[in-house]
């Protein structure tokens, strides 16, 4: 048997706002933009190169529950992690996109790695992997 993580889901206060921000600030690709009525709408970004089809489902919060777990999807915690071939051109790209970085990269044994926050303030890991 094989399985795969197709995509997770992510709560966000507006789609537009959100897709602006992951394309414009991160430099992922609109997958998928599909209606589904009532305003619900199916839509999916990727980071540029993702081969395994794996993506983030933007989920708009229509409840207060929801709007109360927007930014706070994992508690505070990293629960995101970015990974990257090239982290400096990467870390260089997003800085002058204005993405937020909580602290200056380090190296850990087993990355070069930074926390940076989405437009919600979803504390991400962005990372390379040592060899």
């Amino acid at each position: 048997m094989s399985q795969s993580l197709a995509q997770l889901s992510l709560l966000v206060n507006d789609y537009d706002e959100a897709i602006t921000w992951y394309t414009g600030r991160l430099g992922f690709t609109l997958r998928e933009d599909t209606p589904l009525g009532s305003s619900k709408r199916w839509v999916v970004v990727a980071p540029p190169g993702s081969i395994d089809g794996t993506g983030l489902l933007l989920a708009q919060a229509t409840t207060d529950e929801q709007r109360a777990a927007v930014g706070r999807q994992a508690g505070g915690r990293v629960f995101l992690f970015l990974r990257t071939d090239d982290f400096w051109g990467d870390y260089r790209r997003m800085l002058a996109a204005g993405v937020t970085f909580r602290e200056t990269p380090r190296e850990e044994p087993y990355a070069t790695v930074v926390v940076f926050e989405d437009l919600y303030g979803n504390p991400w890991d962005l990372l390379q992997p040592k060899d």
